[in-house]
Parts: structure tokens; sequence; C-alpha cells
């Protein structure tokens, strides 16, 4: 089981804060096309100092992933994982079956699961408990959607989104890893500009130091329409430290420009 790692030594024990771009592949892939992409993201990655690559695959491909990729540079992980350890709740996945294929990350409550699904602030500070619980770490998704950015309550969502898995959490906030995920922006082709995008993340940057100091240096990813022609501005923020990327991340060339930006 993967053991839960600090920032430090996730990225090969630098002191200054890493990048790390994560692709989600959504409900996409096929087993051919999926040999294809792992192997030429395998051959094109060489994993620069304080960088990480990672994707996170719907859950019958874990084990191909794990396959293509095991001894690679490249993580791989799942899109979502029950709160629940175990029992019956049919058609669920508990973080400790998907940590049994060398997952090392966990995606919870993306926006598609909040809107879709009906995943509360509680649930899904619930699921990152779990994913922790399993030696997995969290990728927690927060963000607003259009009608509350124009309504200029971005702050009050994003930060009651993200207070939920830290009081849940306590201590252990270190050990996940952050998106910010404007919901508008989320396969919409629009991107938030990287002086909104950056003003969002010294927001969360803030308020977890304000937990913890070492959570201060938890990773800060963007998500939102991430392309390679945008990746370098957006990780120009100071508190920006990568990306979760969606549709490009099916796109190994693509993908690999925006992890190389």
């Amino acid at each position: 089981m993967p053991a839960i790692v600090s920032r430090g030594q996730r990225f090969l024990g630098c002191a200054m804060r890493g990048k790390l771009v994560v692709g989600n592949w959504k409900m996409n892939g096929g087993l051919r096309q999926n040999d294809a992409l792992l192997a030429e993201l395998r051959v094109g990655w060489a994993a620069p100092p304080t960088r990480e690559l990672a994707v996170c695959v719907p859950y019958p491909y874990l084990w191909q992933a794990q396959a293509a990729l095991s001894g690679s540079a490249i993580a791989w992980g799942a899109q979502n994982v029950s709160e629940h350890a175990g029992g019956a709740f049919t058609g669920e996945v508990s973080a400790a079956m998907v940590a049994e294929f060398g997952c090392r990350y966990a995606i919870v409550g993306h926006s598609e699961r909040r809107a879709l699904y009906g995943e509360s602030d509680a649930v899904v500070a619930a699921k990152a408990d779990a994913a922790l619980a399993a030696g997995l770490t969290p990728v927690v998704c927060v963000g607003e959607t259009l009608a509350e950015r124009e309504a200029g309550t971005t702050e009050v969502v994003v930060l009651r989104q993200l207070d939920a898995v830290a009081a849940r959490l306590g201590g252990r906030i270190g050990a996940v890893v952050i998106a910010y995920e404007p919901v508008w922006a989320i396969g919409t082709g629009r991107t938030a500009s990287p002086a909104e995008a950056q003003a969002v993340h010294r927001l969360l940057r803030r308020r977890l130091g304000s937990v913890d100091a070492a959570a201060a240096e938890v990773p800060l990813l963007y998500g939102g329409s991430v392309k390679a022609d945008n990746a370098k501005a957006l990780f120009a923020g100071a508190d920006i430290d990568g990306a979760l990327v969606g549709g490009a991340s099916l796109k190994a060339d693509e993908f690999l420009a925006i992890a190389h930006a």
C-alpha cells in the first residue's frame, strides 16, 4: 500500500514547492487507446527535478495503468473513492481497493461529482479521510459556479469547501493536494485568467497556513480548460503548483506539453 508522504518527500526531497500535473480521464478510454496513450506518456516523460506527472483513470483501467506505468516516473490514481471502508454499498469502490492497484492519488469532490451526484462538503471531507486512511493522497477539488462568481461569493464558496475538509482531517490536512477548479471553466473552453486563478490560490494557501504552518505548503493545482497554450501563464502564479487536466490529458502530446510548461 502506498505510504502517505510529505510534499518534500514527494518532490525528490526538495525544500522548494514542486510542480504537479494530474490528468483526469473522466469517463473516457478503451484498452487499445489506453495502451497507446500510456506508452507515449512513459516515453515522453523524464521526470525533471521537482516535477511530477500523474494520471487518474476509470476504475476498470487501474490494472492497465499499473502494468504500463510501474517502474516509470509517472504516478496513477482513481477519480473517486467511497467514503465507506466496505459493506453493502453496491457499485461503490473503497479506497483500500484502489490502493491495491498501486495508486498514489484519488480525486475527491470533483465538481461533476458534487453537481451530478449530490456530494456535499461533508461527503467530500469523508472521502478525503478515507483516501488518507488507505495510504492515498486525495486531490480535493474546490470551486465556484458561474452564478456564484457573478454573485461575488467565490471566496465564501471555496473557503467553505476547504474548511469542511480541514475540520475533518485536522493536522492531516497537510497530506492532501487541493485543486481549484472554477466550475464555469471546466470543459467550456473558458479559463480563469492567470490573475483570477492566482488570487484564489493565494486565498486558499493563506487559509491552509492559518490551520497549520506545514499545510501552507500543500500543492495547489488549477483545473479548468488547461491547455498547452495557457499552462505556462497559469503556472507563473506564485501559488499555482500545477494543474488538474481534463480533456487535454487524453492527448499525449498536449498533456506532455502542459507538464513540461
